[in-house]
């Protein structure tokens, strides 16, 4: 699967989801999540591919329920959006997945802990993060959408400051 995406940085989450709410987006995620990302010491595949393994462990407070998702994310190209191909998989057992990957040489970096409220509209995902402290102190509207016409369009729509827009990853804004 590739994802467009962008961030828009220096949010109120408040307003965002009021504004959602009154453009008639669809709640569709309410979830906490814990993300393991992983590499080789020497970064394998950050320097290969330009990306990673991840194991998301997702607890879903709409319905109660768990899950947990293998992920390699690839970042393809980045200019006004930022495109990546995503191979996903649902796995039984994060922890023993963990251990297959720490014998292929892949070790578990420190975790990330998020909060992430998603919403559609128009074929558009808006997802507010609230990451924790270490991992990155402010949250951010992510959204997805399947071309720059329907970034224009998301931007208009909310009202967002343009100049709030990027493309970089989570660990580039911690720089």
């Amino acid at each position: 699967m590739k994802e467009k995406e962008v961030k828009v940085l220096n949010i109120d989450k408040d307003e965002i989801e009021k504004k959602l709410i009154n453009i008639g987006a669809k709640l569709i995620k309410d979830e906490n999540q814990v993300n393991y990302r992983f590499d080789t010491d020497y970064g394998f595949l950050k320097k290969k591919y330009n990306g990673y393994l991840r194991i998301r462990v997702i607890e879903n407070l709409l319905n109660g329920e768990t899950k947990n998702i293998l992920t390699f994310k690839k970042s393809l190209k980045r200019s006004i959006l930022r495109i990546n191909e995503e191979i996903e998989t649902e796995i039984s057992d994060w922890k023993n997945m963990a251990k297959i990957l720490e014998v292929l040489g892949y070790k578990k970096k420190k975790p990330g802990y998020k909060h992430r409220r998603s919403y559609t509209y128009e074929n558009i995902i808006f997802e507010i993060d609230t990451w924790d402290k270490n991992t990155y102190s402010k949250p951010y509207l992510e959204i997805e959408m399947s071309s720059e016409k329907d970034l224009e369009r998301a931007i208009e729509l909310l009202g967002l400051d343009r100049s709030q827009v990027t493309t970089k990853s989570i660990g580039e804004l911690r720089k």
